[in-house]
């Protein structure tokens, strides 16, 4: 039997997920996922011989990051003057983005941003979750999104059957589980770098991609992940803890 959810605080809590290739292959292909992608490990963003053992294009990037105190001070300074209330859908809106309000479910909520934005999302199954989930969200406001998510059964089992995979844990009362680290996802979409947390207050634009650079490309990482990194390097921290891993298509075994 897959482990609960619990309701903490009188909030919905999911257990933690490990960032790694086979927990978030299995939960893709459980929520609809064609089986032709896959998540592969990122072991370095600039050696060019690791960077080879990915598959091209890549399609998202799925990260952990540790909340250095720089990059806190960053994530308030870009969210100050922005509305609480998110006022992005329908059609004109350049990527589908979800308020995160379920307990430890930035691992689903990440994966999910990377499947029904860019290129990945012409590759979900006819009648999936996936594909329900992005068509009912298009034309919804923030609520209602993340409403969506927190009464899907069929997330929570489907997240909670997977967690059971990999080093995953419900975390204790007063711990996050996940030691202050959040998973950001980021797409290629329009032309653009999108970043996506269901913690912020909205999708965050980081800048323009040509039409031959994918995000492992060295300007996608420059703007993407590079960026938090440099925030730390130029605070004096060293905290560069941080996992990666990128979906494109499968390695036959």
């Amino acid at each position: 039997m897959p482990l609960q959810a619990e309701l903490r605080n009188g909030k919905k809590t999911f257990t933690v997920l490990e960032n790694n290739p086979d927990v978030f292959n299995a939960l893709s292909l459980k929520l609809g996922l064609s089986p032709d992608l896959q998540w592969h490990d990122v072991y370095s963003l600039t050696e060019p011989s690791l960077l080879k053992l990915i598959p091209r294009p890549v399609l998202a990037l799925l990260v952990i990051i540790p909340m250095t105190p720089a990059w806190n001070i960053d994530r308030v300074a870009e969210d100050s003057n922005k509305p609480d209330l998110y006022q992005g859908k329908g059609p004109d809106e350049p990527v589908i983005w979800f308020k995160q309000t379920i307990g430890n479910a930035c691992g689903s909520i990440g994966m999910i941003h990377c499947l029904v934005n860019g290129p990945a999302s012409e590759n979900l199954q006819p009648g999936s979750f996936l594909a329900k989930l992005k068509a009912d969200a298009i034309n919804l406001g923030m609520e209602d999104r993340a409403k969506l998510l927190y009464d899907s059964q069929e997330l929570e089992l489907a997240h909670q059957s997977t967690a059971e995979m990999g080093d995953s844990k419900m975390p204790s009362i007063d711990a996050e589980g996940h030691i202050g680290q959040h998973f950001v996802a980021f797409v290629k979409e329009g032309g653009k770098l999108w970043e996506l947390e269901g913690g912020r207050k909205g999708p965050l634009e980081r800048g323009n991609l040509r039409q031959d650079e994918d995000l492992l490309t060295p300007r996608a990482i420059e703007l993407g992940i590079g960026r938090v990194i440099e925030l730390e390097r130029a605070s004096g921290g060293k905290d560069l803890r941080f996992s990666c891993i990128a979906l494109s298509k499968g390695v036959d075994e």
